[in-house]
């Protein structure tokens, strides 16, 4: 079957159903006879967790999982892809390859967990979506007679997503230069095929003074604890000022080593979040002047270091997420109102960046737990046997979205428009190639 052909099947117990619908079901079967092996990756990752950059565990779970998945040697897997703890895994029918180009869908996982609390934003669960939905993928163009589609599967793991942005290391290193569309889910307390992740930008703040006897002479030294706090109520006071959709919040990791000594040098780490990369630099520029002005008044000097990279907010891709809707609805989930999720509040990802380089999709899908991510119950909840059931049935829903893609020509058109336009919204277009 060619791409946009929805050929009936004849005969049996699929009569009347369309060969595009049949290999949905495929793939979803395939996900289902793997289940016991995606449910020991997932449990695998959860159990040891990681931190950014240093998932080694994870990674080698991950490789080892597409390395020996059945028929052997069927993924082409590049462990040390770009970074240390990031993968590429690639599969494609016999003889893609040649004229004309393969058309390209990426599966991305993340693995690394958080400071503390572990797996509290079930990125367990997201490297098992993307693997499972890639799995779902492979099994439905494997499944029926004739040529197959020309079709690349790739699985990229990106590590890193929690501190540090591991796709922006990707994108810059080219990981993502020739993928059409990319999918990932995101664990959550409800289903929405789309949230508005923001864009954030990070600082370290460092304020120097001078130390001297808090007692006996403490007009000698110049207090760098006073900055800090100073600086903390600046930005208080500038929350009156903010729009309701910056978020601004920080934390003092350094204020001085004994009370009876002038501190000489305090630390502060904030991240900054605005809807998009234009109200971005605004929000930067006004908290950058408070603490520039908490230096001023105690007579510190002040160094400002933002992060490596700034996370860009994820740009909607409607047409992509309507397939979605559709393909959830047909197994049963239960998706909050277009309102609610274009009005819903969310954090901030990496994969913003991705959509920025490609259209994308980033849906959030509830785990059967009400918890909140980034608490100790979310961690529970994250390697839960209820969460396989919610896990896999997303998977499921991407593999189906991705084969819409693949057999739908006009879908991936109206995506690509969709893309540029959201692009020429952010006035981004020009920057990306």
């Amino acid at each position: 079957m060619r791409p946009g052909e929805e050929r009936p099947v004849e005969g049996g117990a699929c009569a009347g159903v369309s060969e595009l619908e049949l290999r949905k079901l495929r793939a979803a079967e395939r996900i289902d006879k793997a289940a016991e092996r995606l449910g020991a990756l997932s449990r695998a990752i959860w159990s040891e967790p990681e931190l950014a950059y240093e998932e080694h565990r994870a990674h080698g779970v991950l490789t080892r999982f597409f390395e020996c998945e059945p028929p052997a040697a069927s993924w082409s897997v590049q462990p040390h892809y770009h970074l240390d703890t990031a993968f590429r895994a690639e599969w494609g029918p016999p003889g893609v390859g040649a004229a004309p180009r393969p058309l390209q869908l990426g599966f991305l996982c993340e693995y690394d967990a958080l400071p503390g609390i572990g797996h509290a934003c079930g990125h367990n669960l997201i490297a098992e979506v993307g693997a499972a939905a890639a799995l779902g993928v492979k099994g439905a163009l494997e499944s029926l007679p004739g040529p197959p589609p020309p079709v690349k599967v790739i699985v990229l793991g990106t590590p890193a997503e929690e501190d540090g942005g591991g796709k922006i290391d990707l994108i810059e290193a080219g990981a993502f230069k020739n993928l059409d569309v990319v999918f990932m889910a995101h664990p959550s307390q409800e289903n929405a095929a789309y949230l508005p992740d923001v864009a954030e930008h990070d600082v370290t703040v460092k304020y120097y003074g001078k130390a001297s006897h808090a007692a006996a002479y403490p007009w000698e030294g110049v207090n760098a604890l006073d900055a800090a706090v100073l600086a903390y109520n600046n930005l208080s006071v500038l929350r009156q000022q903010m729009k309701p959709t910056w978020r601004v919040h920080g934390i003092i990791k350094s204020g001085g080593v004994k009370p009876n000594i002038i501190p000489s040098y305090s630390e502060l780490i904030y991240y900054f979040r605005a809807p998009s990369m234009k109200e971005l630099p605004v929000l930067t520029q006004k908290a950058e002047d408070c603490f520039r002005a908490a230096a001023l008044a105690t007579g510190c000097t002040v160094e400002i270091k933002g992060g490596a990279h700034d996370y860009y907010n994820v740009l909607p891709n409607k047409s992509l997420w309507k397939a979605y809707i559709e393909n959830g609805k047909k197994l049963g989930i239960e998706f909050i109102s277009e309102d609610a999720m274009l009005n819903g509040s969310s954090g901030s990802t990496d994969f913003g960046n991705v959509t920025f380089v490609v259209p994308g999709i980033h849906p959030y899908f509830y785990i059967g737990s009400d918890a909140l991510n980034h608490t100790e119950q979310y961690t529970e909840a994250a390697g839960s046997q209820e969460a396989q059931f919610y896990t896999l049935r997303t998977a499921k829903a991407l593999a189906m979205t991705a084969l819409d893609v693949i057999f739908k020509p006009e879908l991936l058109q109206r995506i690509r428009e969709d893309f540029k336009l959201k692009l020429q919204e952010e006035e981004f277009l020009n920057t990306v190639e």
